[in-house]
């Protein structure tokens, strides 16, 4: 790998918040300067400063060129992964130990578990678990995974990114990181069992197009599963969110524990799932995650296998308010939970919107305050426009497309107003005016 020598370190500390394409343009080439390395650096510690702020944080990080940073995971999605891993490990360690026939052996399952901490001063107990990464890529991942662990293992078979792992897990302080440069499955059937994997399948053929499906990703997480569950107590297995999480559950044939659909900024990101051994005979569904920044709801999916009940909640009669779900939810299709947790109702079977008479603190998306419902009539239209001449329009379950919407109403867009296209129960085509709360 190249190490950036000292002429190219000083010329990005130099130039780190300049533009970059101005830079290429115009910087002098000087004997020593690696150009190309250094507008590398400079256009990746400008994407982690607002992706991977930690990462950022720290000199001597050495960053990948554009695509990989673009493509690489987020501080807060690789964070997730890692809460995940340490809650499962944490909630194994304990039903373990309930299930201990006396004290003494309750001790010697912590000492399987635990190794005490080294400090005379405290009597913390430190976890002496073993993790393994089968694609370990550039390395965000692994590196937040890593720190739940004392033996850390990066599989990776590009050997340039190996190179940059090695490098930037010294400079992140990960003195438990291992860096194998090899194939992961092969590693994989070679490997010992170890507490927790986790894969990120390739999702482009060998032609570079994009894929979705499990079994056209690389590897073939489907083809592993029972090798997987075999080497490890927990394996997470990250796949695309364009994915129907119940299909992938019912590919996995009863060996997916959690589902965890993610997103940020209201956008889905990551769909997770967590494969185990089954702990009974029948197979249970899996508990399902909805996360949306600091958002976060959970329910068996088991109980709410159809996102909607038949017939639905009637409407109430008042209809103050106006909810519209995250990502999160939108993607688990958990509407039927949402009506009972926070008390809200259906607009109709296929809106996705939920009203209510009174505010609901909590909710797990956008909520506005309705201030006039009418139809598609020119009459209830300008009542309802009342004058306005730009509004924010989206369109759940209607025949008109959003654009189409707004070049019907003649509206400009942006403003304080939010005009929703709708369906409501009893198959009526209504717009509700409202403004955000």
């Amino acid at each position: 790998m190249t190490i950036m020598n000292d002429k190219t370190r000083e010329f990005v500390a130099m130039h780190r918040d300049e533009d970059v394409r101005e830079l290429a343009l115009k910087a002098k080439r000087v004997e020593g300067l690696d150009l190309s390395l250094a507008l590398d650096q400079i256009a990746g510690w400008q994407i982690a400063s607002k992706k991977l702020p930690q990462w950022a944080s720290y000199e001597g990080i050495i960053y990948p060129p554009h695509i990989s940073m673009e493509q690489c995971s987020s501080q807060f999605t690789a964070q997730y992964k890692s809460e995940i891993a340490q809650t499962l490990l944490a909630s194994a360690a304990t039903v373990r130990a309930r299930v201990s026939d006396s004290a003494e052996s309750d001790m010697q399952t912590a000492k399987n578990v635990f190794q005490l901490s080294d400090s005379p001063e405290s009597d913390t107990l430190v976890a002496k678990r073993a993790m393994v990464d089968l694609t370990g890529g550039f390395g965000v991942d692994f590196s937040y995974l890593a720190r739940g662990f004392s033996q850390a293992t990066y599989v990776e078979r590009q050997r340039h990114l190996c190179d940059l792992a090695e490098h930037n897990m010294a400079a992140l302080g990960l003195d438990q990181a291992r860096i194998v440069c090899g194939d992961g499955v092969e590693y994989l059937r070679q490997m010992g069992p170890v507490d927790f994997i986790y894969l990120d399948p390739a999702r482009r053929d060998e032609h570079g197009s994009r894929t979705y499906a499990i079994e056209d990703c690389t590897p073939n997480v489907l083809e592993l599963r029972d090798l997987l569950l075999a080497k490890s107590q927990y394996t997470l297995v990250k796949l695309s969110p364009m994915l129907d999480w119940r299909k992938a559950v019912a590919d996995f044939d009863g060996t997916v524990r959690e589902v965890h659909i993610v997103a940020t900024g209201n956008e889905c990101k990551e769909l997770l799932l967590v494969l185990g051994q089954q702990m009974h005979e029948e197979p249970s569904a899996p508990r399902v995650f909805c996360v949306n920044d600091n958002q976060r709801i959970d329910y068996d999916s088991a109980a709410y296998t159809q996102g909607l009940r038949i017939g639905g909640k009637p409407l109430p009669e008042v209809k103050n308010y106006l909810y519209e779900p995250n990502a999160s939810i939108m993607k688990a299709g958990c509407f039927d939970l949402v009506e009972e947790r926070f008390g809200v109702t259906q607009v109709g079977p296929s809106s996705h919107l939920f009203v209510s008479a009174t505010p609901v603190a909590d909710f797990p998306g956008r909520g506005f305050a309705i201030e006039a419902i009418g139809g598609m009539n020119k009459k209830d239209i300008k009542r309802l426009l009342n004058g306005t001449k730009q509004a924010n329009i989206a369109v759940r379950n209607f025949p008109l497309t959003a654009p189409q919407l707004r070049k019907k109403l003649k509206l400009a867009d942006g403003g304080p107003v939010y005009l929703f296209g709708t369906t409501m129960q009893g198959c009526d085509h209504v717009l509700l005016r409202t403004s955000k709360i």
